[in-house]
Parts: structure tokens; C-alpha cells; sequence
């Protein structure tokens, strides 16, 4: 079946659903009526045609305003009937008419960056701070681009007639913090939020209904869930997306199939992971707050498996003693990761930029998994090392928002 025909079926939906139940059946919903129970896997890259001349005709089509070819799949990297399921199922778990999926979330914002800059539109506002390599692709202006950094209450001001995008990250990559989506889509008027919500994913925030124009993911991440497939995604309106259709074409970061799957399948039991997760990161929160040798928490008001922690000792020691918990980057897998920004994820950001946003060199930053939360916090007390008996003041202790 081709993608038009995916996303026509699960417009034929009931109209309103729980989101656990989007979560099971979205870009599903066609499959019984072919008798299937499991989403097949399309690992075709290219499909016969014996109609030339309406082969040409769709793909001028395509060219001209890159909706999706109707009728048989053409070629892969113009689209793959199982990446399309995903797409669906991301776009309704959004909320967004559309979504667009890349071989990575790098690959997705690039493909954000290029859409606007073919406009003329090349310069970025963004809020600091940003994943480390996103902060990297618009400071160093790989793709054309001119960023203006600024603090939530400076967007307007930073706004010019080039401006193509206001970008965010809340929960803040690896801060945590938090920022009022609804005032900053306001205060962009008629340009573009993109807002990335990797860290809370559909399950707790839907920033599409805060007036962003754009939802970034790093489906790597809690998509996946799994830490088995890399990929990225942009959920949207259907005109930007026929933009992000085009520009993946051209440049081909296409999501290979068998990672569609993948990630369709990761979806099913999203809400399940991020509140299972959510509820030992609470719990490692209570401890880690009370704990002497922790010198601040962060953790978002809205909750999350995400921790952020400074410690009062030496980060770096606490890395190479954990055991149970595994010392690697990315995050939003089903077991629990934890490393050190300064050193890694934002290593690449120019050190006074980094530490002005945040990062300082003895935050800690926590993805928590699904293992048994005492499990999880014997081997976080073993890797603390011994307590000193003295507590740090009560204010430097409390978990932030």
C-alpha cells in the first residue's frame, strides 16, 4: 500500500481517541482490513512502472510542491510505505497534520535550516541552551545560516526580516529547563517556532497546541526507545512538510525502513516507558536532593525520566564507578545512561557559551530506564563515593525547575 493511501486509512480513524490508544493504533489502522496483524516492512528501493509517462508526471508533481506521489511507491528516497507509518503515527501523536522523517535529528533540523535559507530566509533566533551539536550547526553557520542568541524575553527584539526560525529545546538539553512555549510562539509572531520536545516527547507536552509551527525529534531517543535505531523526525503542517519532503529528496537523509518499523513499534509502548521511567527518575530526584554529596538537581516541573545533577566532588569519578547504570551518550533508552555534558554532548560548544548556559563542569545528566529504582540508586550511591556527613545548604540542594 502507497503512503497516500496509509495516511487516507488512518484519516478514516474514529475522531477521538486517548492518546494510549493513538499510541497502539496510529498508523495502524489499516491493517486488519488486509488481514495483518504486524505492520510489514517495504525494503524496497525501487518499484516497477509501466506507465512512463504517468511516472513522469507524478514526480513533476513531487518537484513542483512535494505532496506525496499518489498512487504506487516510485523510488526510496522520494518515500517508503513503512517510514509513512511512522510519520502518521507521529504526526496524530503531535497533534500536526504531517510529519517528515530523516535518518537522524541532525539530519532533520539541517533539513529545517535549508527549507528556510532556499527562501532567503537564513537567519535563526534560538534560546541557549540547545543539544550540543544543534548549538554547533547554527553557530558555526555550516549551512548558511546567522543565529542570534537571546534569553526567552529578547526574541521579539532579535526578530528581523531575514529572521526564517525561532528554535527552542523545553526540557532543555541537558539543563532541564523549562520555557513558557505558549509566550514564545506569541512572541514570534509570524515566524516559525520550532521547538524541540525530544526530552518530553508527546507524552507530556504537546508543543504543536502551544502554538509551535514545528516539533524537532530526536526519534533516537524515546521514539525508539531501545537505543537499536537512529533517526529523526519534524511533525508539522502539511505545507511546511511538503517543503521538508523536497529537501530530503535532494539531499537524501532518508529513514531507512527497517528503522520506520522500528520506531512504529517504539511508539506503541511510548506512554508505557515514559511514565514507568518517570516515576524511578522521581524517586532517584527525592534521594539525590537530600543527598550531601549533591550540590543541585534540576528536573522539570512536568516531570520526565531526565535528571540533571551537580555533584560536589569529581564528576568524572563518579562516571567510572557506576556499574549498573552505563556510561554513554544519548538518552531515552529503556535502561538507564548517564554522562557528563562539559565532556561530550556539549563539548563542541565553545566553553564560556556552555558554562554561560548552564553546563558547568560538575553537571551530571541522567537518563533513567526502566530497572528497579533500588537497583538504580545503590549503584548511583556506590558511584558517589563516600558521604562526608556535611550537607551543603539547604538552597543548593532543592531540585529546579
Amino acid at each position: 500500500m502507497d503512503s497516500a493511501s496509509i495516511r487516507a486509512h488512518d484519516d478514516a480513524r474514529p475522531a477521538s481517541r486517548a492518546f494510549a490508544t493513538e499510541a497502539v493504533h496510529a498508523g495502524r489502522d489499516d491493517l486488519a482490513r488486509q488481514g495483518l496483524h504486524a505492520p510489514p516492512i517495504d525494503l524496497s528501493t525501487t518499484y516497477p512502472s509501466y506507465d512512463s509517462r504517468a511516472e513522469a508526471a507524478r514526480i513533476d508533481a513531487f518537484a513542483t510542491d512535494g505532496a506525496e506521489p499518489v498512487g504506487p511507491p516510485v523510488y526510496g528516497r522520494l518515500g517508503n510505505p513503512t517510514v509513512a507509518r511512522f510519520e502518521t503515527a507521529l504526526a496524530r501523536l503531535e497533534g500536526t497534520e504531517a510529519a517528515v522523517a530523516f535518518a537522524s535529528g541532525m539530519a532533520a533540523l539541517s533539513a529545517v535550516l535549508l527549507a528556510r535559507g532556499a527562501t532567503g530566509l537564513r537567519h535563526v533566533v534560538a534560546v541557549r541552551p540547545l543539544y550540543g551539536c544543534s548549538d554547533h550547526l547554527l553557530t558555526a553557520g555550516l549551512l548558511g545560516t546567522e543565529v542570534t542568541w537571546t534569553d526567552p524575553a529578547g526574541i521579539t527584539d532579535a526578530l528581523r526580516p531575514d529572521t526564517g526560525l525561532v528554535m527552542v529545546e523545553s526540557p532543555a538539553n541537558p539543563t532541564l529547563a523549562e520555557l513558557d512555549l505558549r509566550a514564545i510562539a506569541h512572541a514570534c509572531g509570524s515566524v516559525p517556532l520550532l521547538a524541540d520536545n525530544t526530552f518530553a516527547t508527546p507524552v507530556l507536552q504537546r508543543p504543536a497546541e502551544q502554538g509551535a509551527r514545528l516539533v524537532l525529534h530526536s526519534a533516537t531517543k524515546y521514539l525508539g526507545g531501545h537505543g537499536d535505531v537512529l533517526a529523526g523526525v519534524v511533525a508539522c503542517d502539511e505545507e511546511f512538510a511538503r517543503r521538508l519532503r523536497q529537501v530530503r529528496f535532494a539531499t537524501g537523509g532518508v529513514l531507512h525502513p527497517l528503522a520506520g518499523y522500528l520506531l512504529l513499534r517504539g511508539l506503541s509502548t511510548l506512554p508505557v516507558r515514559v511514565r514507568a521511567a518517570s516515576a524511578n527518575a522521581a524517586e532517584l530526584v527525592r534521594r539525590l536532593t537530600a543527598d550531601p554529596r549533591v550540590a543541585r538537581v534540576r528536573y522539570p516541573r512536568l516531570g520526565g525520566a531526565m535528571i540533571a545533577f551537580e555533584v560536589h566532588g569529581d564528576p568524572h569519578e563518579v562516571i567510572a564507578r557506576v556499574r549498573l547504570i552505563t556510561p554513554a551518550v544519548s538518552l531515552g533508552s529503556v535502561d538507564t545512561l548517564i554522562q557528563h555534558p562539559a565532556s561530550i554532548s556539549h563539548r563542541i560548544v565553545d566553553a564560556g557559551d556552555r558554562r554561560g548556559a548552564g553546563v558547568g563542569d560538575r553537571l551530571l545528566r541522567l537518563s533513567v530506564g526502566l530497572e528497579d529504582v533500588e537497583d538504580l540508586w545503590a549503584d548511583l550511591d556506590r558511584a558517589l563515593g563516600e558521604r562526608t556527613g556535611d550537607r551543603a545548604p539547604a538552597g543548593h540542594r532543592q531540585a529546579v525547575g
